[in-house]
């Protein structure tokens, strides 16, 4: 068993193991008590009451931060014709065509998000192997697989992020920095958070939100009331 740091120690102190917390009030803590040497991530750890061995109960969607990750990701476009100066003219890190995807087969893989074209997804399947595992395979359910890819590259550019759930039931994503001011940090968590209630699929049943955990990247678990949590960010149409 790991020995447990001083540090660690000290954080565990400042936070109520059997507690359930209000979620503004979770990821506030979060920020407050965070003290690695490097600007921590802010993280939502969501389990949720869905199957995903269902292709109905799967739970995987975008959204875009108001506040940005904190992260400057970079992007490819994978495209052909007059679709690769848009890309580039609208922020692209890399465009190119079948050279890109000839590229990737041979190991490249600096970046951080894909955009392709329909027309070129015939081309990308071949890298279904490869993106897939990372989640970088374009889609268009989540709007990387687009013919516009000038606002998908903005969009990304501007802190969308993609959520899905994990075989066991959970989302885990990033909702920005703890360098973040507080209100700005607490609107990023509760766009995601929001969007995730959102995204509930029909064939759900019983309790969707199972628990939910509000941590930074070498911080400790702060544990949410699921319910409480789930009415705080609901926006009635």
């Amino acid at each position: 068993m790991a020995k447990m740091g001083k540090r660690y120690k000290g954080l565990l102190e400042k936070v109520e193991a059997t507690k359930l917390y209000g979620f503004r009030e979770a990821v506030l803590l979060v920020k407050e008590i965070a003290n690695a040497k490097f600007d921590e991530s802010v993280e939502l750890h969501v389990r949720l009451g869905v199957d995903p061995r269902h292709a109905d109960q799967q739970v995987r969607s975008t959204v875009v931060l108001p506040h940005g990750t904190g992260i400057t990701k970079r992007v490819l476009v994978i495209a052909s014709g007059e679709k690769q100066n848009e890309a580039l003219e609208a922020g692209a890190d890399f465009v190119g065509g079948e050279d890109m995807v000839a590229k990737i087969q041979g190991g490249w893989l600096d970046f951080d998000a894909v955009i392709a074209t329909p027309d070129m997804m015939k081309s990308l399947g071949r890298l279904g192997k490869i993106l897939g595992p990372r989640g970088m395979m374009p889609s268009s359910k989540t709007g990387t697989a687009t013919t516009e890819v000038a606002d998908a590259v903005k969009e990304i550019k501007a802190g969308r992020v993609e959520f899905r759930v994990d075989k066991f039931g959970i989302i885990h994503n990033g909702v920005g920095k703890v360098s973040f001011e507080k209100e700005n940090l607490v609107e990023n968590a509760v766009t995601l958070l929001r969007a995730i209630v959102k995204a509930k699929p029909s064939a759900a049943k019983g309790q969707y939100i199972k628990s939910l955990t509000v941590t930074s990247t070498m911080g400790v678990p702060v544990k949410v009331d699921p319910n409480a949590a789930q009415k705080e960010v609901v926006v009635t149409e």
